[in-house]
């Protein structure tokens, strides 16, 4: 998410993370779908070579179509709850802190981004890809981690998503700043805030999926890994290991899969959140400050 928009409203910290939050929330739900797609894709052929196994999602429609007809239209929105719960976290706190937010943001939220990729991972037995943790629910996977550790167990992997928050959000604030001064200055969409953000939003949002993606793929692999008795990943030991042996086994193709839906959400997840903000904001003013 890119910063919020200029604002004459003086607003407390609080009211900017509720804001923010909300903002983020309303963006999620919308795109949500495509980021169930995103992990299926990103978890199909796990460390195996390329051509030796079966490709049962062929591309983004495909796979969308094959987890409808198999699962039902809600399993689009799998893990819906725990992203939600995400977005408020890392947006929220973005709002409010500047800096090392995001990771910061990253981090707090770590536990509901792992639950929210093992439950888009589990699917029906016919199409499943990647390691099936066979959770009932959100709350039955809070309960399940808290019983086999605690807080470490909630926090297993929390680093995994500090390089995809950091080198994401640096890439976008650069290029979707300078896509629209570029747009601004060339008179393009004159008027047409909306439609001007959607398109610097485009342009900066292929350059963040390009560079976010491989750290998007480590982080999916490392949360959704299955764990040993001891509460230590059975395929992957960390950022570098899980980096290692998806280049030795799937190539350097293997840390783009999913790329296609990563760039498909980045735009409009992007647009839905400056438009929330901006008219949750005008609400705000409307009710407190007249």
């Amino acid at each position: 998410m890119t910063a919020a928009p200029n604002s004459n409203t003086s607003k407390s910290p609080g009211i900017e993370f509720v804001i923010g939050g909300l903002a983020a929330v309303g963006a999620g739900f919308f795109t949500n779908p495509i980021d169930v797609i995103k992990v299926r894709l990103q978890l199909q052929g796990e460390l195996e070579a390329r051509r030796t196994y079966k490709k049962i999602y062929k591309n983004t429609l495909h796979a969308g179509y094959l987890i409808a007809k198999h699962e039902g239209i809600c399993a689009l929105q799998a893990g819906i709850i725990p992203a939600l719960y995400f977005q408020v976290v890392l947006n929220g706190i973005r709002l409010v802190v500047t800096g090392t937010a995001g990771c910061i943001g990253a981090v707090l939220g770590s536990p509901f981004y792992m639950i929210k990729t093992q439950l888009q991972a589990q699917s029906a037995q016919s199409i499943a890809v990647g390691y099936q943790h066979n959770y009932l629910g959100t709350w039955y996977a809070f309960k399940s981690l808290w019983k086999e550790g605690g807080i470490v167990a909630l926090y297993r992997g929390w680093y995994a998503g500090i390089p995809r928050i950091f080198i994401g959000s640096a890439t976008q604030l650069t290029t979707f700043d300078l896509a629209a001064d570029w747009l601004r200055s060339s008179q393009i969409f004159t008027n047409q805030p909306i439609l001007l953000t959607f398109f610097a939003s485009v342009i900066g949002g292929s350059c963040v999926a390009f560079t976010i993606q491989p750290f998007d793929v480590l982080a999916t692999r490392l949360y959704n890994q299955r764990m040993n008795i001891e509460g230590k990943g059975t395929l992957y030991n960390g950022l570098l290991d899980a980096f290692v042996k998806i280049v030795r086994t799937e190539g350097l193709i293997g840390l783009y899969k999913g790329i296609f839906p990563t760039w498909m959400r980045i735009a409009p997840h992007t647009v839905l959140c400056l438009v929330f903000y901006e008219k949750l904001d005008q609400l705000y003013y409307n009710i407190f400050q007249n």
